[in-house]
């Protein structure tokens, strides 16, 4: 027996990772926008956390094991998700060096054939290229479906800390018309 279309796609989870220890932010405002976008079109439930949620020793610990209990329930929401839609701001020309150790501690396989949007946030134009210079190999090192559409927002593009200027929220209908067809490939 099959599920109906209607029934998986009420069932999915939806996780989205702003890679930012401060809330608000701009990263965690784009990655919501995602969310929202994709919760209007019914394509799951949505969760947000940010890495303020997996409490302070996350960027001391060696293995999954070693984390407090708050960073294994972040840890496990990411991993066991239908989608994961990840931010993370600029630094220094790539992501953060506790983004990167966030990820470190997965087994290769944890995030195979999982749809993955990517999205990040900077100042200047050019740190665009984060998004296929660094974003998009970590995930594919994963196997992870990777949209080809990923979403970099400037400061410029933000009306306040907590909103995106409505011209951009094309730019994140977009990706979530990839995120839309992409998962119904994986349904079909």
């Amino acid at each position: 027996m099959t599920q109906s279309t209607d029934t998986v796609k009420s069932n999915r989870r939806i996780v989205g990772l702003s890679g930012n220890w401060n809330r608000p932010s701009r990263t965690r405002t784009l990655v919501k926008a995602v969310l929202d976008e994709a919760e209007l079109r019914g394509l799951g439930q949505t969760t947000l956390f940010d890495f303020v949620d997996t409490g302070k020793s996350l960027g001391s610990i060696f293995s999954r094991d070693e984390a407090e209990p708050s960073a294994k329930a972040v840890m496990a929401a990411v991993e066991m998700c239908d989608v994961l839609v990840v931010g993370t701001s600029v630094y220094k020309g790539s992501y953060t060096g506790i983004f990167k150790h966030f990820f470190d501690l997965y087994d290769r396989e944890a995030f195979a054939d999982k749809p993955v949007i990517i999205t990040a946030t900077g100042a200047a134009p050019y740190h665009e290229s984060i998004l296929d210079y660094h974003l998009r190999p970590l995930f594919l090192f994963f196997d992870a479906r990777v949209a080809s559409r990923g979403l970099y927002a400037l400061t410029d593009d933000f009306a306040s800390q907590d909103e995106l200027k409505p011209a951009y929220s094309t730019r994140v209908a977009r990706s979530v018309d990839e995120l839309s067809e992409m998962l119904q490939r994986v349904c079909a």
